[in-house]
This record gives C-alpha cells, sequence and structure tokens, in this order.
C-alpha cells in the first residue's frame, strides 16, 4: 500500500484514478508521494518515506529540485496537461490588446445611469476603435505545447505565424501547422511581428530575454504577450517602451507592483490555467505519473530526473538506483548481484545533468545486504526495492 499526500487541493477527478493500492495520509511524513500545484515546498523538511512529487502543473519554482535529487526524490511535472487553457487565454490577450474592449466596457460602467447611454455610445466608441488580428504578424518565442497550440490556433484566425525554438522537439514538430515561418534567429521575431508572445522556461539564459536591447528592435507600436513566467521580462524596461510609445500594449497573466494598474498594462490574475479542464487534466496526469513510479520505478516527465520507462516488471525483483552521472558505476553495481550469484535479466541507465537512474531486473529478489551494499558506493544518493 502507498500513501501520498496532497500539499493543495487537487482534483477529485485526478484523485479518483489513484487504485486500491493507493490511500491518502493526513501525515505528509508517511507519504512516499506528494502532489502539489502551488505550495512552497523550499523549507519544508523531506521526510525520508518521500520518494516523488508531482506537480499538477508545469511550473516547478516552488520545488527545491536538486535537494530532492540527491535524495533520490523524483520531481514530476505535468507538460501540455493545461495547455488549452493557456492558449484560449492567449488568443483572448491578443484580442483586448488589439480592441479596446476594456476601455469600452469601463466606460460603460462609468455611464450606466445616464437615460441617453445608448446615444451617447455613438459618439463614445471611437476613443476604444482597435485592430483586427487578421493579417497581423504573430512571434511566438517558444514552440512547446502551448506555443504550438498558440501558432495553430493564429493560423486559423489568419496571421501570419513566425516560431522560434532552436530546442523544438519531434513532437511539437509534427503538431505544428506547416504554415508557420520556423526562424533561426530570435531578432527575426523582434523585427518582423506585430504581436509577440513568450512561452519558454525560466533559465538562468532566459531571465529577463524580453529587456530595452529586445524592445529597441521591435517594431513601434508592438504588442507584448507574456504567459509563462513575469521574470522572463524586463517589465520597467517595457513601461518605458509603452511611455515611449514604442510598445502599445503589454499584456501579462502576473500581477506585480511594477505593472498592476499601469497605463498600457492589461494584468490578468494569473487564470492561464484556471480552467476547470485544465485543473483536471493536471491532476489525471500527476497521478498517472505518480502510480507508475511508485509501483513499476518508471520514470515520465521528470524535471530532475531522466525518463526511464521498463515497463510492468514480471522478473522476481526490480531495483532502481539514483547516483552521480560518473564512470563505473554500472560495473559496481552489476558486480554486488554476481557476487551473490543473482542474474540480471534486464537493465537500464539513464542520465541528465550529474545525476543517473538506473533500473535492474532480478531473477531473484534482492536481500538487505546487497542493498547495503549497493548503498555504500560512493556517488549513489539512493537505493530503491521496487520489487
Amino acid at each position: 500500500m502507498f500513501k501520498y499526500y496532497c500539499l493543495n487541493p487537487i482534483s477529485k477527478i485526478g484523485l479518483d484514478d489513484f487504485t486500491e493500492e493507493f490511500t491518502k495520509t493526513e501525515d505528509v511524513n508517511e507519504a512516499e508521494g506528494i502532489l502539489v500545484r502551488s505550495a512552497a515546498m523550499h523549507d519544508m523538511e523531506l521526510s525520508d518515506n518521500l520518494l516523488a512529487v508531482a506537480r499538477a502543473g508545469a511550473g516547478v519554482n516552488n520545488i527545491p529540485l536538486d535537494k530532492c535529487a540527491e535524495k533520490g526524490i523524483v520531481v514530476f511535472n505535468t507538460p501540455g496537461a493545461n495547455a488549452n487553457g493557456v492558449k484560449e487565454l492567449v488568443i483572448a490577450g491578443m484580442l483586448l490588446a488589439s480592441r479596446d474592449v476594456i476601455g469600452g466596457i469601463n466606460w460603460v460602467q462609468s455611464d450606466k445611469d445616464d437615460e441617453n447611454i445608448a446615444k451617447a455610445a455613438e459618439k463614445e466608441k471611437k476613443k476604444f476603435a482597435g485592430t483586427e488580428i487578421q493579417g497581423k504578424k504573430l512571434g511566438i518565442i517558444g514552440l512547446g505545447a502551448i506555443g504550438v497550440k498558440v501558432a495553430n490556433a493564429a493560423k486559423h484566425l489568419g496571421m501570419e505565424v513566425y516560431g522560434y525554438d532552436p530546442y523544438v522537439s519531434v513532437d511539437a514538430a509534427w503538431n505544428l501547422s506547416r504554415d508557420v515561418k520556423h526562424v533561426l534567429n530570435v531578432e527575426d521575431i523582434y523585427e518582423t511581428c506585430d504581436i509577440i508572445t513568450i512561452h519558454v522556461p525560466l533559465l538562468d539564459s532566459t531571465k529577463g530575454m524580453i529587456n530595452k536591447d529586445a524592445i529597441d528592435k521591435m517594431k513601434d507600436g508592438v504588442i507584448i504577450l507574456n504567459f509563462a513566467r513575469d521574470l522572463l521580462v524586463n517589465e520597467k524596461d517595457v513601461l518605458e517602451g509603452i511611455k515611449a510609445g514604442k510598445v502599445r500594449k503589454y499584456v501579462s497573466d502576473f500581477p506585480n507592483l511594477t505593472t498592476a494598474g499601469q497605463e498600457g498594462c492589461i494584468v490578468i490574475p494569473h487564470l492561464g490555467a484556471s480552467t476547470e479542464e485544465s485543473e483536471d487534466n493536471c491532476a489525471k496526469m500527476a497521478v498517472k505519473e505518480m502510480m507508475n513510479y511508485l509501483k513499476n520505478g518508471n520514470i515520465a516527465n521528470s524535471v530532475n530526473y531522466p525518463n526511464c520507462d521498463m515497463g510492468v516488471c514480471n522478473q522476481a525483483g526490480r531495483v532502481a538506483i539514483f547516483h552521480k552521472n560518473i564512470a563505473n558505476m554500472i560495473t559496481k553495481f552489476t558486480a554486488c548481484f554476481g557476487d551473490e550469484g543473482i542474474n540480471i535479466t534486464d537493465m537500464m541507465n539513464k542520465s541528465r545533468g550529474e545525476v543517473a537512474y538506473t533500473m535492474l531486473d532480478l531473477e531473484q529478489p534482492a536481500e538487505k545486504a546487497i542493498i547495503d551494499k549497493l548503498k555504500a558506493i560512493e556517488g549513489v544518493f539512493r537505493v530503491r526495492v521496487v520489487k
């Protein structure tokens, strides 16, 4: 029986997918798995019982990834599960920035008691006139699950779409409309596009990538949309661009003191993935990942360990080893079993940066003495008996 703990409310539709082998606990210290959305985990004491953390969403800034890796705790996220919800809000953001719908609504609200409001509206509406998005050039920085959906939707709306992603995956490439122009230099996006939307992870290399230098290269009257992470954009530079007339509108899904209430800014209260469907999809995916890992040792969509899948174990035993990605580790592992006369029927080793993950299927269960030998090998973080 495996125990899991929910740090945040998790969709019941997802939790209902847990089989009878899993039970919810109210004691986080006895849980083998934690399900989380936005709760901060950096200051948490991580129990030795904890084997996996599944984030029902894409971003994992609230989880101490390196600390988890060193303890052999696999951290999962749910890429693509909320992509449609974010895509729809990005399209809404483009429309709100192109047409001054918000200004018009606010005018109606302020004049709601005017008995001649209908007549007055015909005179006032020219103040809120905007432009259509059909025929405009949309630049998408980042062609992951969300970026691809935005690109394809924009093509159907009659936009000319440019996409930039030097690391575009095979799956994304297959799903991307053939009409999207794939550019090799992000500056081509800056110089060409009327509307620019960013969909990349927050890394040291991407932090503040939309800054004064980037904005200076953009077309006058550019619209910038940020539904990825607020720190991808130097928002003070954007405000300067708005004041100078360079930036027409900035649409962000991340409220903060820099942009909230500022002229030219449309700030949404982080609603990108806040749909019933997205929350359900994320929960279902997180539960599926956690069950497969806890039952079989298989890893899919981890952010701190490599993907590794050996299916359901049909042998007498299966052992998983978390270790440093250094030479001669496999030789040391296999020697431990060979010395005890235990045959390894199948094995898989995968690495990710400085860490690696090895699974071994055995003709007989591994006894405590062998597990202790494996744990004593320098560079091993954790040894887990899956079966």
